[in-house]
């Protein structure tokens, strides 16, 4: 199976934002934006829901703080007791700069990991290029057509408006 795809580019982050608020209100597919550096305000132009990335490192931050200050105070009151100086055997303030540090690298390095592998990203993977100027200076903003009713004349009109670079119809087969 194959789709078919009309690529549009952009000169600038403010075309890009119109262009995909009014290829939305109209009732276009829109496929993906690339852009070459992050747009404020094109995650909400483009309909998407808010990530939910962030409860997955506040989960990993609390799981790895919680395993650490149970192995602390498991270690210095049942696995090896030391007394020092008649204080108590599970101190827990004095646990508190270690945890924080453990409940930081947990969360930081799960939710990069946990990213990597929701987004399929991993050493050696070769990036689909879709249009050359992408990551330097360019905006791209793709549809999918999903049936002959896509109209590519009045396409073009809606985003001439919004100083349309270049508008480009590719094929692409859907990877199994």
């Amino acid at each position: 199976m194959s789709k078919r795809l009309l690529v549009n580019v952009f000169e600038n982050e403010h075309d890009i934002i119109h262009a995909t608020r009014t290829a939305r209100e109209e009732g276009y597919t829109i496929v993906d934006v690339y852009t070459p550096f992050a747009v404020h305000g094109l995650d909400e132009a483009m309909g998407l829901k808010p990530s939910r990335l962030g409860w997955v490192c506040f989960a990993l931050g609390l799981t790895g703080a919680i395993a650490k200050l149970w192995f602390q105070i498991w270690t210095s009151s049942q696995s090896w007791p030391v007394n020092v100086g008649g204080k108590p055997l599970s101190s827990v303030p004095a646990f508190v700069p270690v945890t924080f540090e453990i409940m930081v690298l947990f969360a930081g390095v799960g939710t990069v990991l946990t990213f990597f592998a929701l987004r399929k990203l991993f050493p050696g993977k070769k990036p689909k290029v879709l249009y050359e100027g992408a990551t330097n200076h360019r905006f791209i903003l793709v549809l999918e057509q999903r049936d002959a009713a896509f109209d590519l004349h009045n396409v073009r009109t809606m985003f001439e408006r919004f100083h349309l670079v270049a508008m480009e119809e590719r094929i692409e087969k859907e990877e199994q």
